[in-house]
């Protein structure tokens, strides 16, 4: 006998969350919870797309020992085809034209769907955390890079091609520093996690006096600085990391305003590692935001709000959307009831 369709829709699904540096998966619940985790360092982007599968493949396996799982939803930072069947492009991973879904559907033996993180992560807020009730939200993520997705009336918005919300590769700076994707002067060189520790590092280099204390923390060697040693020491009061935030809450702003000219979103949630430092972010961010934002002073404000769901929310967000893409699936293959004649 079949298993009860309710019993089968209240299985937890599997959600991957694939970053610069991490490869961390979460048994998650219908109601946005993280029942069991798992998690691996991302293989080096000079090693093959094979290695990176491998690593998840791991992740999987060992989520699944814990409990039967409905389906898989794969968060990657990069570039999501329509289908949300292939990475198309990652800046900081080696896949190009990658066909994850299939790839890892043939290794699991379960549903997959993979989808960008950024959109993982923003659909988790409007499910489960700061976002609820909203009707249209763009979410930022600052991490190594910058991403970006848009939510309006409860749908993702992922463009005609599936790359929407590709906000970190906006140019602010004609001429800027390189960015990873071979372009210069996008977003993310001014306002992500990368760019936050090169600044720190390069002020520590020049042996600034307002860099003692950074200094202290690494024993002299800047290389050893990092994006949580800065959040750290700016909570602590130091000033040279109080300056940097300012500096990267700043241009987060920059971008803010010319996205509101876009999307005219009623919210804005910052997500991401470096939106741990809260309000030394998103202080400079509120206020550059309203210097930039077009027709200031007689439109309504987007609110800017840090994220709720912390680093969960790519997993979180991908088993949820795998979950519903599966029931989705499931329901246009039942085949129709027809009455018996006679």
């Amino acid at each position: 006998m079949n298993e009860p369709a309710r019993a089968v829709w209240s299985r937890p699904a599997i959600g991957i969350d694939i970053g610069g540096t991490k490869v961390a998966g979460g048994l998650v619940d219908v109601d946005g919870r993280v029942l069991h985790r798992a998690r691996r360092e991302t293989p080096h982007r000079s090693q093959s797309p094979q290695v990176v599968e491998d690593t998840i493949a791991e992740v999987i396996e060992e989520l699944r020992g814990h409990r039967q799982a409905i389906a898989v939803g794969i968060g990657a930072a990069g570039f999501v085809d329509a289908t949300q069947s292939s990475v198309l492009f990652a800046p900081h991973l080696s896949w190009r034209h990658e066909p994850l879904r299939d790839a890892m559907r043939r290794r699991v033996g379960l549903p997959v769907v993979v989808e960008n993180d950024a959109n993982a992560s923003l659909w988790a807020e409007a499910r489960f955390g700061a976002g609820q009730g909203e009707p249209i939200i763009v979410g930022v993520n600052l991490g190594t890079g910058i991403g970006g997705g848009v939510l309006v009336d409860g749908r993702l918005f992922r463009g005609s091609f599936g790359v929407a919300g590709e906000f970190g590769h906006l140019q602010v700076v004609p001429g800027g520093h390189r960015c990873e994707c071979g372009n210069r002067g996008c977003w993310e060189q001014y306002a992500s996690g990368n760019a936050l520790v090169r600044e720190a590092r390069e002020l520590a280099a020049a042996r600034s006096p307002v860099a003692h204390g950074l200094l202290d923390r690494v024993d002299g060697d800047p290389a050893r600085i990092t994006g949580p040693l800065v959040t750290a020491a700016a909570k602590d009061g130091d000033p040279a990391a109080g300056e940097l935030f300012d500096d990267v809450g700043r241009w987060l702003g920059v971008g803010l305003a010319n996205l509101a000219a876009a999307f005219d979103p009623a919210l804005f949630v910052i997500g991401g590692g470096v939106s741990e430092a809260g309000e030394l972010l998103l202080a400079p961010a509120r206020e550059a935001f309203r210097r930039q934002l077009t027709g200031r002073g007689f439109r309504p404000e987007a609110r800017i709000v840090r994220a709720e769901l912390g680093n969960d929310a790519g997993l979180i967000g991908a088993a949820d959307l795998a979950r519903d893409h599966s029931r989705l699936f499931r329901r246009r293959r039942r085949p129709r009831r027809t009455r018996p004649r006679g």
